[in-house]
């Protein structure tokens, strides 16, 4: 059982708890900066195939696995401009990332709907075909496949019909097996489950 370690977002005590790292990323943001992961996956020890409710409030344990939650989400991007990053990590322990400048997440009413800028890294552009799609879980189905990607891709996604990303799929240990339902990011690996990815937000500079 994991434990729940996500609460409601609180502006105050969020910044407070922001770290400054140094990433590499558009030149809006580059140099050192305060960041905040909003998403982990590095060993499968929690469940990731959960419903609307679920990843609408946030889940895991923020020093292990975990997602922020889709209100916390847009509760922090509907306040500032923010550049997102994802660091990936194979099974062999090579990285890649990517970065996406305007990252927002809309209310729920809009059911999440994501919209971001520039692509700048060297994991390729997976995000290209999810952005301004809204978000799906096994119970939402929000995405423009004719069934749902969630519950056939055992994950929840800001999904399109279906993906190129889907990080919040199955965890599959030393993937020697191309299985779709993975922790995957198609322009590097194709459908290959990756041993590590998080997602980061950060302050930027520049205009969106």
């Amino acid at each position: 059982m994991t434990t729940q370690n996500i609460v409601p977002f609180n502006r105050q005590k969020y910044y407070r708890q922001l770290r400054t790292l140094a990433f590499s990323g558009s030149g809006c943001t580059s140099g050192h900066f305060r960041v905040q992961v909003v998403q982990r996956r590095q060993d499968g020890s929690v469940d990731f195939y959960r419903n609307w409710e679920s990843y609408k409030k946030g889940f895991g344990d923020v020093n292990g696995e975990f997602w922020l939650g889709n209100d916390n989400l847009h509760e922090i991007t509907s306040t500032k401009r923010y550049e997102l990053r994802f660091d990936i990590k194979d099974f062999n322990n090579v990285a890649k990332y990517a970065t996406y400048t305007c990252f927002t997440v809309a209310s729920e009413f809009d059911k999440y709907r994501i919209a971001f800028g520039t692509y700048h890294g060297t994991a390729g552009d997976s995000m290209a075909v999810h952005a301004g799609q809204q978000f799906s879980t096994r119970d939402r189905d929000n995405d423009k496949y004719s069934a749902s990607c969630a519950v056939r891709y055992k994950g929840a996604w800001w999904y399109n019909g279906c993906f190129d990303v889907n990080i919040n799929g199955l965890y599959i240990r030393n993937n020697p097996d191309p299985r779709s339902e993975g922790v995957a990011w198609e322009q590097w690996r194709e459908y290959y489950s990756f041993k590590y990815v998080d997602m980061k937000l950060r302050p930027a500079a520049c205009l969106c």
